[in-house]
């Protein structure tokens, strides 16, 4: 079965991991993605491990469902074929700065004449509206400038840290990919096509103050920024007798049946805990008890307990655990495939499903310039 997205063509000359993450959603989704790549392809193709040069985990974890050709968009013969994409795409998505792209003549107004419908999605560092236009712009220099490496040292003792996982770049890829939908659907009404700006600055903003905008949210300001459930620093994993347990009463009735397992009955009746606006300004002074009171059993003990009460909770899981989880197995979420070139892979799956028109994986990530000859044939019979 197609995917909803089958037949829609994107032109992708992004890098990395922003862009290629946006790209490969819609090609798992059922488009029919061209990755442009200079003839040092995308450097993300380099990031260890790797068994083949030019094949990197990384790369391959978010390249599949496209198919590769290589341009030197200096060389006027590859930027004629560069045009001809163009004008029979339906997306164009590139994460090359405003500037650069108006040079060769790849922006918007450029783009629009020969193909009306063509929807051309940017994906940079910071909004052109903005006196940061043009500079360059990382994962780790986004989570920096957009609050989150404050937010995630809040409590250390060392200052700020960056989260575990490229953060900046994959809110930005999702952000792109739902934009082009959206996109897709307002051209089936119009039959426009238009332009789409993704900065990840101020996607990061907005993604990372929803929550803690807090008393700045009123004006005049009824306190500073900061949720204060997420930045108490009693919140984290908990110590059991024997490890960790990741756990969360949230409800008045899931906090009245966790006092009564743990045999502390007298905490669910204390005035400063009783609902939910007294828990919330009381909020340090609880996640302080609960881990205290999480300290007496094994994790094993919790487990048993809190399932039976329906209390959200679960152990500490590493990602290498995950291989062998028994949910992600029995939905077949990671799959291992003989890749041309790479041997035996294994990918994390689609996440979502649809009943009628699913996503697939439908190949793997190419090599550089790989279907460059099969494109170039199909420019010269479309």
């Amino acid at each position: 079965m197609p995917g909803p997205l089958a037949g829609v063509r994107v032109v992708d000359m992004t890098t990395v991991a922003m862009g290629p993450y946006a790209t490969q959603i819609l090609g798992d989704m059922g488009a029919d993605v061209i990755k442009v790549e200079s003839p040092e392809g995308d450097v993300f193709r380099n990031a260890a491990p790797m068994r083949n040069h030019g094949m990197g985990a990384a790369f391959l974890n978010l390249n599949r469902n496209k198919r590769s050709i290589v341009l030197d968009l200096k060389k006027q013969e590859d930027m004629a074929v560069m045009l001809e994409l163009l004008a029979v795409a339906d997306v164009f998505v590139s994460n090359t700065r405003p500037q650069a792209l108006r040079k060769l003549g790849l922006d918007y107004e450029s783009l629009r004449r020969p193909n009306p419908g063509l929807i051309v999605c940017g994906t940079y560092g910071f909004s052109e509206r903005g006196p940061y236009a043009g500079r360059p712009a990382f994962d780790d220099v986004i989570q920096a400038m957009s609050g989150l490496a404050a937010l995630q040292g809040h409590n250390s003792s060392e200052g700020p840290e960056y989260v575990n996982t490229i953060m900046a770049d994959k809110c930005a890829g999702l952000t792109a990919a739902y934009a082009i939908a959206m996109a897709l659907y307002e051209r089936e009404k119009s039959g426009l096509g238009q332009a789409i700006e993704v900065p990840m600055f101020e996607t990061m903003v907005s993604f990372n103050l929803l929550e803690h905008m807090a008393g700045q949210t009123f004006v005049p300001a009824m306190s500073s920024m900061g949720y204060e459930r997420v930045l108490s620093p009693h919140r984290k994993p908990y110590r059991t007798k024997d490890g960790y347990i990741g756990l969360l009463p949230y409800t008045t009735a899931h906090w009245k049946r966790f006092f009564e397992l743990a045999g502390t009955p007298e905490h669910a009746d204390d005035p400063r805990f009783k609902d939910p606006v007294k828990r919330s300004e009381n909020i340090n002074a609880l996640y302080a008890i609960l881990a205290e009171i999480v300290s007496t059993r094994t994790t094993a003990q919790w487990q048993a307990l809190l399932k039976e009460a329906d209390i959200p909770m679960a152990p500490i899981t590493t990602p290498d655990q995950l291989l062998n989880d028994p949910h992600l197995e029995r939905t077949g979420f990671f799959t291992q495939e003989a890749h041309p070139s790479e041997g035996e892979i294994r990918s994390a799956g689609i996440p979502i499903t649809f009943s009628r028109t699913p996503g697939s994986v439908r190949r793997l990530a190419p090599r550089l310039g790989e279907q460059g000859d099969e494109i170039r044939d199909e420019l010269e019979n479309f």
